[in-house]
């Protein structure tokens, strides 16, 4: 399917609840305090965009193509992004909210996520190595078979790894998070 391409446009204060974002390609566009909630950002495709301060919480995403995409104090709550194209894909987060998101079974490597909100969200089955989680809130999160080689936890926390379960070859964390690692063996530290 051939998009309309739409180049470096700058949309603010939009409202795409009821109206629904035209399906094209999106380059180098910034979108700013817009409302996607609900609604449907199917197979559109996103090269170097930038989001900020928008509500994409419980959006369609399937075969939504998001190429080196920067999310700030966006609120991405309930998103499963195993349904976007992963050709391609590359993404940041910052200061973003993503609660009860899901990562699960994809190939997130060098994904940088700092200052974000990400409880109850699943990466089991993901490969995410070279990750950082910078002061991210992890609350209730899961690592299940998650392939975290080489990802920087050093200023994470609320966060429970099995270290049995997971690949943390070379992960980085700091002696005051390393509970973290232990809630799963229900040992008591004084």
């Amino acid at each position: 399917m051939d998009l309309p391409l739409i180049d470096s446009k700058t949309f603010t204060n939009k409202d795409y609840t009821s109206t629904i974002l035209n399906k094209a390609e999106y380059s180098y566009c910034t979108f700013t305090q817009c409302n996607f909630e609900n609604s449907d950002i199917s197979n559109i495709v996103f090269l170097e965009c930038e989001f900020v301060e928008c509500n994409l919480s419980n959006v369609n995403l399937k075969h939504t193509t998001f190429n080196d995409v920067i999310f700030s104090s966006c609120k991405l709550v309930g998103l499963n992004f195993k349904d976007i194209s992963q050709f391609l894909m590359a993404f940041q987060f910052n200061k973003c909210n993503l609660n009860l998101s899901s990562f699960s079974e994809m190939t997130i490597n060098k994904t940088k996520f700092k200052d974000c909100k990400l409880q109850q969200v699943d990466f089991s089955l993901t490969e995410a190595k070279f990750c950082s989680f910078d002061h991210c809130d992890l609350e209730n999160t899961i690592f299940e078979n998650t392939n975290l080689e080489k990802s920087d936890f050093s200023s994470a926390f609320n966060f429970s790894i099995h270290p049995a379960i997971n690949n943390l070859k070379e992960t980085l964390f700091s002696k005051d998070n390393l509970i973290g690692l232990l809630k799963p063996f229900e040992i008591q530290i004084k």
